[in-house]
């Protein structure tokens, strides 16, 4: 009976409004995001943060995030991948509504972590919807082109209108905004969006638990490090405790009858490069967006707008290159653009890391950023395109969250190492130090994206090859 609805209602789909519902759901969850990080300064001013408590309205959002994609994922293809974005498009809004009326930090802490709920059921299902929607060929390479473009292009904007809602308005603005957005999408989605097939059989409950519970652990043992360090008992244990229910995840895995992740999405050697390749990438990225504000600020003494604005050369450029992704797939091919992506954000990054106190913000920083714009550009889609390679329907799910599991956790592992890295070079609050942490921040960043060229030299583009 599923079956038959399903196929009936797919014939009303209208493929060009999925992909405006799933591009502005996505968009608006990096937004929000990469909003924080201009807006920090200004929450902790309004709500009494402490420095070590402002940290986890970043960290509560990234553990419960990085911890539910997986159920999350696994949940679309057994309950449906509609159903299942209409919940996660209902946390997040009433999430957002919550974090923008705040009156104190324990409640802004406990409502970001309620916004990952929502952004961890809007990820993996806003990208499956576009696999279920869009059949293997050009007209899916254009929309997970656009869907990976976004990822870049709202990380980059979101550094932006953080500067300027900080500066002009209230930080709440930020996140009040997605009210009337998510308001707006839910009503597209139920006059527009058909439902998928489901698929049928028995939810893989230690598989969820065991999933959740590493991610979970993991993320917050990275987390930890970047405040306690890299020798934190409580750190070291939450990392070994996740690495080990990981191991019995995938060992469950093997045996499971309908598993929450199919190992077969594992073992194309496309996928799991772009998986690996997508970690290093995202990890690099965040930690430079973490570190390159404050250098703005503190170092050449940006306000928050101004910080803000200084990230425009970046995403203009990415955001033209993008455009440009899916005519140059059809002409160099996808595992191609992922490397010369990778290369030129390489170039970018190892630029960048030779900022220090007297470095001027044209020379040292806006040029390299428009290298970074452009390996953005042309590398964040394919890299997309790659985690998804030659997926069957039914896991469609399960490898949209292994796409955002390398992402967000890459993201967390990321930062993290940079920190750590940086803090034990430099520490204070002088300009001297600042600029110091921040070039052995983004050097570290660097290697992390020549790891990634690495794995897609070996993995990426050797797989594509012969799979041609």
């Amino acid at each position: 009976m599923a079956s038959t609805v399903s196929a009936t209602t797919r014939r009303v789909s209208r493929p060009g409004v999925v992909l405006v519902v799933v591009l502005v759901s996505y968009f608006m969850i990096v937004l929000d995001n990469s909003i924080v990080f201009t807006g920090l300064a200004r929450i902790r001013d309004d709500l009494g943060f402490s420095t070590a408590g402002l940290s986890w309205v970043q960290n509560a959002y990234a553990l419960v995030f990085g911890g539910l994609l997986l159920l999350a994922a696994r949940a679309g293809d057994i309950v449906g991948r509609r159903r299942m974005f209409l919940i996660g498009l209902t946390i997040f809004a009433s999430a957002s509504l919550l974090i923008g009326l705040a009156p104190t930090a324990e409640w802004m802490i406990a409502s970001r972590a309620l916004q990952g709920v929502g952004s961890a059921i809007l990820a993996p299902t806003s990208l499956a919807l576009l696999t279920a929607n869009f059949p293997e060929g050009p007209a899916r390479t254009r929309a997970i082109a656009a869907y990976g473009s976004t990822a870049g292009i709202g990380a980059s904007l979101g550094l932006v209108v953080g500067g300027i809602v900080a500066d002009l308005t209230s930080w709440r603005v930020g996140f009040l905004i997605n009210v009337p957005i998510g308001i707006a999408l839910g009503i597209a989605t139920l006059l527009y969006i058909s439902e998928t097939s489901r698929s049928r059989g028995r939810f893989d409950i230690a598989g969820a638990i065991t999933s959740t519970l590493g991610m979970t652990a993991l993320v917050y043992g990275i987390t930890r490090t970047a405040d306690e360090g890299w020798s934190d008992p409580v750190a070291l244990g939450a990392l070994g405790a996740g690495l080990l229910v990981i191991a019995l995840f995938v060992l469950i895995e093997t045996r499971a009858v309908q598993p929450i992740l199919p190992l077969r999405v594992l073992r194309s050697r496309v996928r799991g490069g772009a998986f690996v390749a997508r970690m290093l990438f995202a990890g690099s990225i965040f930690g430079y967006f973490f570190f390159i504000s404050q250098y703005m600020q503190a170092v050449l003494g940006f306000t928050p707008l101004q910080a803000g604005l200084a990230f425009l050369p970046m995403t203009v450029v990415q955001f033209a290159l993008s455009l440009l992704v899916p005519r140059l797939t059809r002409r160099f091919g996808n595992a191609t653009l992922v490397t010369i992506g990778l290369a030129i954000t390489l170039a970018g990054m190892t630029w960048l890391a030779f900022i220090d106190a007297h470095s001027g913000y044209w020379t040292a920083v806006a040029l390299p950023m428009l290298l970074l714009g452009a390996g953005q550009g042309l590398g964040f889609a394919p890299l997309t395109a790659a985690g998804v390679n030659g997926i069957e329907p039914r896991d469609a799910g399960a490898a949209s969250g292994a796409v955002n599991v390398a992402h967000q956790l890459g993201g967390a592992l990321g930062v993290s190492v940079m920190v750590a890295v940086a803090s034990s070079l430099a520490s204070g609050e002088s300009t001297a130090a600042v600029a110091t942490e921040s070039a052995a921040g983004i050097a570290t960043g660097a290697v992390l994206l020549a790891l990634a060229l690495l794995a897609a030299l070996l993995l990426v583009l050797p797989g594509a090859r012969q799979r041609h």
